[in-house]
């Protein structure tokens, strides 16, 4: 098998067919798990808000019902994609597209362990903001070509969420990128190495930077609009949102778009926060280094998506001039005096010589 990638890879080096070829499989190789894992943290989702209202949650279509999500998705495939008469035919097709394509990019950067990532560029957390902010484009996009009001008032309501919390997001990262000396995210990952204490290899257990992790915490299900922030789709106001008008697969894709984007949020947290792949402690007592950093990141990615999933099935709803509140008038300020903090500091210490 070893022989066999080597061959590939040296034939990838030697023309342009092969290169295509060899970076395809790569995006395939990440595309295809990610939506595999979309399917199976819906089911994750329904299950633990079942269990804290104390219900079954799915449990019938395939052992424990874990095939309730893909039984959901034939279902849409299978009906019919209604075009509402008076709706932009072109743009209203488009949305959804754009939506589920920009939440799949992101990945292209993001470390699942050491050299194991499909572009590792030097600016990799700043590719991450910015095909995010790519996203508020389907949701703006959806509203308005649907030509109806509810799903135009929610994407106004959307796109000044996402905009509101990116702003902050943005700031948070400074300091991330400040302490770290690299927009790298393979370099943020090292740079954790036995940070805390020297024996956790976190940002997290960093004084300076852990009300910053909590700060982006909150903000991450802001900007993926998750409760209590979901106000994109307030069910008494807004019906269902900027997908209102949506049926079928169109609709399939802004919900396998949103959940694609919590799982990216939660491997965020992980990453630049609390060691990405990294195991969680860096002490030789235990062979923690022994075992695989996909796995440690994959168990960190479940850990926060279900901090997600409590806080949705816990918290109730903010109102709309809270949760703008909280964006402009809390975090925003926050952040950004944090970045004169965490500069400041490292000015006075690391580079006073």
């Amino acid at each position: 098998m070893t022989g066999l990638i080597e061959w590939f890879q040296a034939w990838a080096d030697a023309s342009a067919i092969g290169w295509l070829t060899w970076n395809l499989i790569l995006i395939l190789l990440i595309a295809l798990p990610v939506m595999l894992a979309v399917a199976l943290i819906i089911y994750a989702d329904r299950k633990i808000w079942a269990a804290m209202a104390l219900r079954r949650g799915p449990n019938v279509v395939g052992p424990f019902g874990i095939l309730q999500s893909f039984a959901d998705g034939l279902k849409v495939f299978l009906q019919e994609t209604i075009i509402p008469s008076g709706a932009n035919k072109g743009l209203f097709l488009l949305a959804p597209i754009i939506t589920f394509t920009v939440a799949l990019l992101a990945w292209a950067v993001i470390p699942f362990d050491v050299g194991v990532v499909l572009a590792d560029i030097n600016v990799g957390l700043l590719y991450v903001l910015a095909i995010s902010s790519l996203g508020v484009y389907g949701v703006v996009i959806a509203g308005w070509a649907s030509n109806s009001k509810y799903p135009f008032f929610s994407a106004l309501r959307a796109a000044a969420q996402m905009i509101s919390y990116e702003v902050s997001i943005g700031f948070i990262l400074i300091c991330v990128v400040l302490w770290a000396g690299t927009f790298n995210l393979s370099g943020i990952v090292e740079g954790q190495l036995g940070h805390g204490f020297g024996i956790v290899n976190a940002y997290a257990f960093n004084l300076l930077l852990f009300p910053m992790a909590v700060m982006f915490l909150i903000s991450s299900m802001a900007e993926t609009a998750r409760a209590p922030f979901d106000l994109t789709e307030a069910e008494s106001e807004l019906v269902a949102g900027y997908q209102t008008e949506y049926s079928s697969m169109a609709f399939a894709l802004f919900w396998l778009g949103e959940y694609a984007n919590v799982i990216l949020m939660c491997a965020l947290n992980a990453i630049l926060f609390w060691g990405g792949y990294l195991p969680p402690l860096n002490i030789d007592l235990i062979p923690w280094f022994d075992i695989p950093g996909i796995i440690w990141l994959f168990a960190k990615i479940l850990v926060f998506f279900f901090i997600f999933s409590w806080v949705k099935a816990t918290v109730p709803r903010y109102r709309y001039d809270q949760l703008m509140r909280l964006g402009w008038k809390v975090f925003l300020p926050i952040s950004l005096l944090w970045v004169a903090v965490v500069s400041g500091y490292l000015m006075l210490t690391r580079y006073s010589a």
